[in-house]
């Protein structure tokens, strides 16, 4: 029995005697699944607020970040900031994967030790990030040593539960995946150059070799049957559905045990197997564990510290390991799972994978400068991959900046708080809704009243670029409405003043709810963007996200809230895109 049931591993207000009867008393994991979510209800529901967790993977350092980095990173961002706006607590984990055979010979490859490669290579990650504003509670790297100390301790779980076993491998094996593979997953190809044969992982098309070894497995097989049942009970927690059914048929096909260490004469650069310094943990298992080690496993105290994960936001590339392994080492030391893992697709380009041998990769710190920090978190928010790969395009980047954010946002905003409209920058006086909204009000009123809903559905459902639509689609609409409506025309008409003020109002209210809306994904443009519109910092909450919620509709005009004009800063400013 795992010590995370002990009364000092788990929180004081769950009974332990009773889970200990339950697990001796049932057939041992088949019920741990129901058991981690009775859990997770008591946790989450309990005076103790658990904080929502969301992670990144932690990112493989043997070479220089890519776009497909910035867009896990930035998808996690969007969502850590999404929930802080609702008024979560968020514990947001980033951080990069640093031990390996591959990392060994990268390192070799510069000429400089494993540390100092690691080093380097990890510090332009957070480089990445911080330009990006990514803002992660935890920057993990599996060289720290209390993660050494985490994935000792939960090494040691899984061989007190029985799950850990001495044997001998004989298969293939992927220096490039870093992963080990059965003989039905791999197959023998021809180098259209050398015209030599060689054997390759159908999976990621990476060159395999046949290895024999001793090594330490995990009894991955005796999951099958627990793995199935948590798919069909939270039909849900792999997203989108196309990967859950990925997951789902590799379960079905069964499931062999996993080698979980390497001889130390093969790796030495990694985390040494407790009490057998000739082996080596397996990269995966080790890197997996950094979810833990974020919270402070082992724990120290009475409670969680967030776990279990709420999100883990993963590439495509490496659903296996987290839809797969990952449930079934928590499983086997008792833990709780995760509860929902999104997989999103990648970034070709011309539809075609990206790679330096066609030149066709992509710097992402060289994009952020051409075209703004928020310019490529929307691009990539919008017309990122989830169920579907995305193909990025320069031109693509210029046409989302004209058309969404300067000709549409933008030109909103200067609309809505222009000085010739009104000369005194208050805000106008809203209209009384105490009758009926008038028919040439009616179209916009409604859209900004579902707007918030329709885009906490789509966010919730990791529809990103929907739920960015529904606010677009709401500021077309107001830019429709004012030219529609003209007020240019009756704003020297002192009968039509309360006319003018109506279309102002409308106008600055839809900028007002879609500059909170966005401020997931686009934070540094939004701040400022409300700062002009005199909104107060405790005022950008997802609540304020009403129509009419951000302002008195009875006192209006005695809140004296000012925009703050500044003719030589626009927001979205129209410059040649050429790069």
């Amino acid at each position: 029995m795992s010590q995370f049931l002990s009364s000092k591993r788990f929180p004081n207000f769950i009974n332990h005697q009773n889970i200990n009867s339950l697990l001796i008393s049932t057939s041992y994991i088949r019920k741990v699944t129901n058991l981690q979510h009775i859990i997770y209800k008591q946790y989450a529901t309990s005076a103790f607020k658990k904080p929502i967790y969301i992670t990144t993977p932690i990112f493989y350092v043997n070479a220089i970040p890519h776009i497909g980095h910035l867009y896990s990173a930035v998808i996690a961002d969007s969502l850590k900031r999404y929930y802080e706006l609702k008024g979560h607590k968020v514990i947001f984990s980033t951080g990069t994967d640093e031990h390996g055979l591959k990392i060994k010979q990268s390192a070799e490859k510069s000429k400089m030790n494993p540390q100092e490669f690691c080093d380097q290579v990890s510090s332009k990650f957070k480089e990445l990030f911080d330009i990006a504003n990514i803002s992660y509670t935890t920057f993990i790297r599996t060289t720290e040593q209390r993660h050494k100390d985490a994935v000792k301790y939960f090494w040691k779980c899984l061989m007190n539960n029985g799950f850990i076993y001495k044997g001998r491998y004989k298969g293939w094996y992927s220096v490039s995946d870093e992963a080990f593979y059965n003989t039905s997953h791999v197959q023998e190809i021809q180098n259209p150059d050398s015209k030599e044969k060689l054997m390759i992982a159908t999976e990621s098309g990476q060159s395999v070799e046949w290895t024999i070894e001793e090594n330490y497995k995990f009894r991955l097989s005796e999951f099958q049957d627990k793995l199935k049942s948590w798919l069909e009970e939270n039909p849900q927690v792999i997203m989108p559905i196309n990967k859950f059914n990925e997951v789902k048929a590799w379960i079905d096909s069964g499931l062999s045990d996993l080698s979980i260490s390497r001889p130390h004469s093969r790796l030495d650069w990694g985390v040494d197997v407790p009490e057998d310094s000739e082996q080596t943990v397996y990269v995966w298992l080790d890197a997996l564990i950094n979810y833990l080690t974020v919270t402070g496993f082992p724990w120290p105290h009475d409670d969680m510290n967030g776990w279990p994960v709420d999100i883990h936001v993963i590439g495509k590339d490496i659903l296996k390991f987290h839809a797969v392994y990952w449930p079934a080492f928590l499983m086997a030391a008792n833990l709780p799972l995760p509860q929902k893992i999104l997989a999103h697709s990648h970034w070709t380009m011309e539809k075609q994978k990206m790679s330096k041998s066609r030149g066709n990769v992509v710097d992402p710190i060289k994009v952020m400068n051409d075209y703004g920090v928020d310019t490529i978190r929307y691009y990539l928010m919008r017309d990122g991959g989830i169920a579907d790969d995305g193909d990025y395009s320069d031109e693509n980047i210029k046409v989302r900046y004209r058309k969404d954010l300067a000709g549409q946002l933008g030109n909103l905003v200067s609309r809505s708080i222009s000085p010739a409209l009104n000369p005194s920058s208050i805000v106008p006086s809203a209209p009384k809704f105490l009758g009926e909204i008038a028919e040439k009000d009616a179209n916009l009123y409604y859209k900004l009243q579902s707007l918030p809903d329709l885009v906490d559905k789509h966010f919730q459902n990791m529809e990103f670029g929907k739920g960015l639509s529904f606010i677009f689609d709401a500021i077309a609409e107001a830019n429709k409405y004012f030219t529609d409506n003209e007020p240019w025309k009756l704003k020297n008409d002192k009968n039509q003043k309360e006319a003018v003020n109506n279309i102002l109002f409308y106008s600055v209210e839809t900028v007002r709810i879609s500059g909170i809306l966005l401020q997931p994904v686009m934070p540094t443009k939004m701040s400022e963007l409300l700062d002009r519109l005199g909104i107060q910092k405790d005022q950008r909450t997802w609540e304020y996200a009403r129509f009419g919620r951000g302002w008195d509709l009875n006192n209006n005009h005695n809140r004296k809230i000012k925009f703050h004009h500044d003719e030589k800063s626009v927001l979205f400013p129209k410059f040649k895109l050429t790069k």
